[in-house]
């Protein structure tokens, strides 16, 4: 039984004046928030990327200076060339960033902020000042982080894993001080993932508007809603890990010093209990936003829409039991990781269901490759050759050899970046519209599609032949191994096109930036899309719905043959329409 939204008078203060800082910066409204996230993301990416290319380079070219490299004295060698501490820095930092403040905040923070009350027909998250907090501190924890860079002893360089008992170590050069911000960092970003997905999970539940009821939910928020659930489980024991590893560091405890009783297993336990659940933080919202896309440029309803749900909270479940495939290096008992081979192997099935729905959603349907679409389509490919070379990891004696290898680093850029930014990308460009009320440049949009796909395969999946050829991860001179020469030429190719896939991302900002201010009046439903988010204007005012949305249906009747339009929105009344209590009591 859907609740009723917050009542009408709350709901109709659109016109109330406010100051640029009270409106802009300092804002409780849901949709200002999801852009802030947006930018700091954005920025942030940024950041990962340029980490990225430095590290690249040290591979591809290790006998050659990094261009500019007089920029940063302190972290080079004479000549512009990278010093060793710093590559371990770049890695570190790069893997981090990527991972929460870029990817989380665009899947979580940007989406779940702006879309939830659009979609379910509620004027505001359920706690605005709250949503506001969980802004300002995540882009504390940012500060935070990438002040490491500027104390002593450099940025973190114990791996974006910090695994014990290397980070566990305070004398250990290059983690005193960047190591503890980073620490820090991640306890306090923790907090406002928490603070935003207590909210996401009370907004859902109390404020969907009359008739919307759970099997009436886009996918989107279906998936956002999961995912909150995760986040709320999943990140306070990244934080108590984090919480303890910093004590070992400043206090003198040995929580993680094997050298005074501690147990440095318990840090990979506990990083990776979190960790498993966070790879489906990072995939279920990619998921959702892929399917709402998929129905509207197919021009059908999304195939097998409850087995779908299911299979979000069964991916969600079972997210839970598998963190030990990440530990099979660490001589576990194999009893143990049968188990866990086991459960890493049956988690493959409801992702599989997702994708056949995602192929019967398209099977026969009228699609426009819009650049939503393509992306789409991108995301889902990716995402099963990532899943496909995940098997092999599922297996303990094949993990034993792939698992220190370039292999692994090929399988995780192939679902967080093949999976996620596609997504991203995707999603940005489809409710674009709604942000800014205006539509993004399509032609840009292709170019920046087609380049990025193209260059985004050649840089990530000759990595997989690195990784079979025995070429280590977190290595810093693949040069000065013998065996390795052989593979050097391939190490230059995956360089040059990771570099130009950085470049490849200048379309994509040049068309955001200039289609904010110059792009094609949006109007209020560009796509054709049966969501509530488009019956209010682009963008979206204060308080988004002059009155209160009454759903009547689902949201992906596409094709409906009870009217003479391809798309029929949630919230229009035919003859045979029930009202919603009635419709409510039915379901």
């Amino acid at each position: 039984m859907a609740t009723t939204a917050l009542p009408l008078e709350k709901t109709t203060h659109a016109t109330h004046e406010m100051s640029f800082v009270r409106k802009y910066i300092f804002s409780t409204d849901h949709k200002i928030i999801g852009i802030q996230f947006l930018l700091m993301s954005f920025v942030f990416l940024l950041f990962g990327g340029l980490m990225a290319m430095m590290m690249r380079w040290q591979l591809g070219f290790p006998d050659q200076p990094l261009p500019a490299g007089q920029l940063l004295p302190e972290t080079m060698a004479p000549g512009g060339f990278l010093l060793p501490e710093f590559y371990n820095s770049l890695v570190t930092m790069h893997g981090t960033i990527m991972v929460f403040f870029a990817i989380m905040p665009l899947l979580v923070g940007v989406f779940g902020n702006f879309l939830i009350p659009l979609k379910i027909g509620a004027p505001d998250m359920a706690f605005p000042r709250l949503n506001m907090a969980s802004f300002w501190i995540a882009l504390t924890a940012g500060i935070l982080i990438m002040a490491g860079f500027f104390v002593e002893g450099g940025a973190a360089g114990a791996g974006w894993t910090s695994y014990a008992p290397l980070s566990a170590s305070p004398e250990w050069t290059g983690v005193v001080g960047g190591q503890q911000l980073w620490l820090v960092s991640l306890a306090v970003v923790g907090l406002a993932s928490i603070l935003g997905a207590t909210n996401y999970i009370t907004t859902v539940v109390n404020l969907r508007a009359p008739g919307m009821t759970w099997f009436r939910l886009p996918l989107s928020i279906w998936a956002l809603f999961v995912t909150a659930i995760l986040v709320l489980l999943a990140i306070p024991i990244l934080s108590g890990a984090a919480i303890m590893l910093f004590f070992d560091q400043t206090i003198g405890t040995h929580f993680f010093d094997p050298t005074d009783g501690g147990q440095p297993l318990m840090w990979q336990h506990l990083f990776w209990y979190f960790g498993h659940p966070e790879v489906y933080i990072l995939i279920l919202p990619a998921m959702g936003f892929v399917s709402d896309i998929i129905a509207n440029a197919s021009r059908k309803p999304v195939f097998g829409y409850h087995s779908m749900v299911y299979a979000l909270i069964s991916i969600a479940f079972l997210g839970w039991i598998v963190w030990g495939h990440h530990m099979f290096m660490s001589g576990m008992n194999p009893t143990l990781g049968m188990a866990f081979m086991m459960s890493t192997m049956i988690i493959a099935v409801p992702s599989a269901i997702k994708v056949f729905n995602w192929m019967g959603t398209m099977w026969r349907g009228n699609i426009m490759f819009h650049v939503p679409m393509l992306h789409s389509v991108a995301f889902v490919s990716m995402f099963v050759i990532g899943g496909l070379s995940g098997v092999f990891m599922a297996s303990p004696p094949v993990d034993i050899y792939f698992h220190d290898t370039y292999f692994i680093v090929a399988h995780l850029h192939y679902v967080l970046f093949g999976g996620s930014l596609f997504a991203i990308f995707g999603a940005v460009t489809f409710w674009y519209p709604k942000m800014f009320g205006k539509l993004m440049n399509p032609l840009l949009g292709k170019i920046h599609f087609w380049l990025t796909f193209v260059f985004y395969n050649l840089t990530f999946f000759p990595m997989h032949n690195l990784g079979v050829g025995g070429h280590m991860r977190r290595i810093y001179d693949p040069s000065q191994y013998e065996f390795l020469q052989p593979l050097a030429p391939l190490n230059t190719f995956i360089t040059v096109s990771a570099l130009l896939l950085f470049a490849a991302q200048i379309p994509f900002a040049v068309n955001f930036i200039m289609s904010w201010f110059n792009g094609e009046e949006a109007g209020e439903n560009p796509w054709n899309d049966n969501g509530l988010e488009w019956i209010v204007p682009s963008p979206a005012p204060h308080g988004n719905f002059a009155e209160v949305p009454i759903v009547y249906r689902g949201p992906y009747e596409f094709s409906s043959p009870l009217v003479e339009e391809d798309f029929l929105p949630q919230t229009r009344k035919l003859d045979s329409d029930t009202e919603p209590a009635a419709a409510s009591a039915a379901e």
